[in-house]
């Protein structure tokens, strides 16, 4: 963990209640796929929690919804401010289980952290697929910048407005893969980890107080003990997750 100064460099509307906010600090290096970081907000007691979207030569890149007091606060942010932030949070996302044919599914907010994990992926030559999960077509974003990264992007919208008609598992019908790896509420982690025919990692969400672990409040159960969602977690291997 490492507390840092960040300064907006942006502050963008993407879609309807989701912001991208660009950040740049001293250091990105332990913003890895799956951690996330915490935010000092102006006037609020809790720092906020958000996934890191992406990160490299000290910019941060954080997508968040807008779902309550402090998240709104932020998208009125404007760009020269300066944030509180800690870095380095949670344990991310194990690229060396991937295989050379991962699997990423998104939804909704969960979208976010599969966008760096993709780029590393690539980075080591492996050659994932992304599911992004949406309502409606007015919801969607970052199709295009995974599609930037040249690898094959698949849409799921449950009224069938773009791209295949339904559920993230829906479209992960016929898919060759061999590792999966997914991020979004819990009922759509349930749904991937009953139609997954592989291993994977899930990354959950939970209500935190410090973020570090010091405070227990998020802990959950697994098949091997009870675990931290902030600090042993967020991501959890499909053998250890209890339903």
């Amino acid at each position: 963990m490492r507390q840092d100064v960040f300064e907006i460099v942006s502050n963008q509307n993407l879609a309807p209640g989701v912001y991208e906010m660009v950040l740049h600090g001293a250091s990105t290096e332990d913003c890895t796929p799956g951690r996330f970081v915490q935010l000092k907000l102006d006037s609020f007691y809790l720092r906020r929690p958000i996934s890191v979207c992406d990160a490299e030569d000290g910019k941060l890149t954080l997508v968040y919804k807008t779902v309550g007091r402090g998240t709104e606060a932020m998208a009125q942010y404007e760009c020269g401010k300066r944030i509180d932030v800690l870095t380095g949070l949670g344990n991310g996302y194990d690229l060396d289980k991937s295989g050379d044919r991962p699997l990423l599914i998104g939804g909704g907010a969960g979208i976010p952290p599969m966008y760096l994990l993709a780029r590393r992926l690539i980075s080591q030559g492996k050659h994932p697929t992304v599911i992004l999960g949406f309502n409606k077509a007015e919801e969607i974003f970052y199709a295009d910048r995974f599609r930037e990264l040249g690898i094959e992007t698949i849409i799921a919208t449950a009224d069938g407005s773009v791209g295949v008609k339904g559920f993230v598992t829906d479209a992960m019908e016929g898919l060759d893969y061999n590792y999966t790896y997914a991020c979004g509420p819990e009922p759509m982690l349930k749904a991937v980890y009953n139609r997954a025919s592989t291993s994977g990692e899930y990354s959950f969400e939970e209500r935190m107080g410090c973020g570090f672990g010091a405070c227990m409040g998020c802990t959950c159960e697994t098949k091997y003990g009870n675990k931290r969602i902030c600090k042993d977690g967020p991501v959890l291997t499909k053998e250890e997750i209890v339903w």
